[in-house]
């Protein structure tokens, strides 16, 4: 006679793994060592080292929309945190930004986000082609309206935005700056940021 097997018998995440969104949590959820994994399209991805490019740059943007979050209730922002876009496809954004009232996400269960958030940042170092191919795919189709993708090691920032279902790389103006359609007044000096000028970049 076999019995149910309990949660304590699954096996643990590994890179290239096909699961289903449910069983990806179960068994992150009993990883509690693992800081980071996404589930793309169906596959598993577990994070590997992160370099201090990486590190740098993450703690920059978070900085970014941190700030602004704080200035603007009901515009909650979070690095790391794991969100649903759809059944084969949960990710953990370096950081996000998103709409409690009148937004296409919520707060689901197991305190996890369900659905598309307005703006996500990305840092690309290894994972660049990840985050400028099959994650983009994914942003897109979940209707994910601003995505971000910082190319550090390649010094150059990408800044999509969504219209009519496709993105469209958007250009700084003449002071080199970019706005977020989403979210009033959040700007970012893009040739200052480049340069490593963080406080002109974010200022």
């Amino acid at each position: 006679m076999t019995t149910a097997r309990t949660l304590d018998s699954l096996p643990p995440l590994e890179n290239g793994d096909r699961l289903t969104a449910p069983e990806f949590e179960r068994r992150y959820e009993q990883m509690p060592e693992l800081k980071k994994a996404e589930l793309i399209e169906g596959v598993v991805f577990l994070g590997s080292p992160v370099s201090l490019d990486h590190g740098e740059g993450q703690g920059v943007l978070t900085t970014w929309l941190g700030n602004y979050a704080l200035a603007h209730p009901g515009v909650p922002f979070h690095s790391d945190a794991s969100v649903r876009l759809d059944v084969d496809n949960q990710f953990q954004p370096d950081v996000f930004l998103w709409k409690l009232d009148g937004g296409n996400a919520v707060r689901g269960d197991r305190n996890l986000l369900d659905g598309a958030p307005e703006l996500v940042v990305e840092v690309a170092a290894s994972s660049v082609s990840r985050d400028l191919y099959a994650k983009k795919n994914v942003y897109r189709r979940a209707g994910v309206l601003e995505y971000i993708v910082w190319r550090v090691l390649d010094r150059e920032l990408d800044w999509f935005e969504l219209r009519d279902g496709d993105y469209r790389l958007r250009q700084p103006d003449a002071a080199g700056g970019i706005e977020s359609s989403q979210f009033p007044g959040l700007r970012l000096n893009i040739p200052a940021l480049l340069n490593g000028e963080f406080q002109k970049a974010l200022g």
